[in-house]
């Protein structure tokens, strides 16, 4: 039976609706994707699957392990740029999504907690006590977001969150063996260095807006002088840290500290014309890479 002009007409019509819808969900995802902080959501997940591998956790644990921490990431990211909101527009931060308006609040708000109610079934799989250190790490970075980043105990919620990932990993191997003191005392040690590195570039728009962490209450050229310092002495402790000849005094530990030690010291780099420029954030996250990647090679495991 022959189509009518009528008929095609409304086939476009029905056709090109679609397609725009097609349009609009793909450009939702993407902003709720940027929205969640994709670089260190991803950074933190994949760093921590690497841990349990070398740790000894089986494929279906390590599985396990990156989908706790990514839900866990992904619920702290979204709730911080809803928590945020607010002084994003004041700002002008059209880096933003939900700033941009490219996103509505209430969809990042659901994004949060259906991340954050997926986040705790799949912690609690690698048993109570990996659990009960990854949430507790989760929560300390929910509290940060609700109002200890307006304290001097801003930096607090960094080192309980990174300091924790170890015990999540190790707690949730046969016999639950809590992870070695050295492998915590990094991970805060990390926390508190990326907590000074991200919040580096919005110092003075956070004083602003009445955001008075322990970063913001330094000042920009005392945090410049202290981030490299933590995060020197991160990078010390991992190198340094692992039992045996490696870890102690031998060669490669000292290498492994040089290159460490050369990305701390250039988290602080000047970065141009552009005073909120995020590569120190970005090199904070490049230094925990490399140093991880040099646990691995050398086969050092935090349990």
């Amino acid at each position: 039976m022959p189509t009518t002009e009528s008929g095609r007409s409304d086939v476009h019509r029905v056709g090109g609706a679609v397609e725009l819808t097609h349009r609009r969900a793909g450009r939702s995802a993407l902003a709720l994707l940027r929205a969640c902080h994709p670089e260190p959501t991803a950074a933190v997940t994949v760093l921590m699957t690497a841990l349990a591998a070398v740790s000894g956790r089986s494929a279906a644990g390590c599985l396990l392990v990156a989908s706790a921490v990514l839900t866990g990431q992904l619920s702290v990211g979204w709730c911080n740029d809803r928590v945020d909101l607010a002084r994003d527009l004041a700002a002008g931060r059209r880096d933003k999504p939900l700033a941009a308006g490219a996103l509505g609040p209430t969809t990042v708000s659901v994004a949060a907690g259906g991340a954050l109610g997926l986040c705790v079934p799949l912690s609690l799989a690698s048993g109570p006590w990996a659990a009960a250190a990854h949430l507790s790490g989760v929560a300390a970075a929910w509290g940060y977001n609700l109002g200890l980043k307006r304290t001097a105990a801003s930096w607090l919620p960094y080192a309980v969150g990174f300091g924790a990932l170890p015990a999540f990993v190790t707690l949730g191997l046969p016999g639950h063996p809590w992870p070695p003191v050295w492998s915590a005392a990094a991970g805060a040690l990390l926390g508190v260095g990326a907590h000074l590195t991200n919040v580096l570039p919005d110092i003075e728009a956070d004083l602003a807006a009445g955001v008075r962490g322990l970063p913001q209450r330094l000042g920009r050229r005392r945090v410049r002088a202290l981030a490299p310092v933590v995060l020197l002495a991160a990078s010390a402790v991992l190198a340094f840290g692992p039992a045996g000849p490696a870890g102690r005094a031998g060669w490669a530990g000292w290498a492994a500290f040089a290159v460490t030690g050369a990305l701390a010291a250039a988290t602080v780099l000047p970065t141009g014309r552009d005073p909120r420029s995020r590569l120190p954030f970005l090199a904070t996250l490049g230094l925990a890479a490399t140093a991880v990647a040099l646990l691995l090679l050398r086969g050092a495991a935090p349990a």
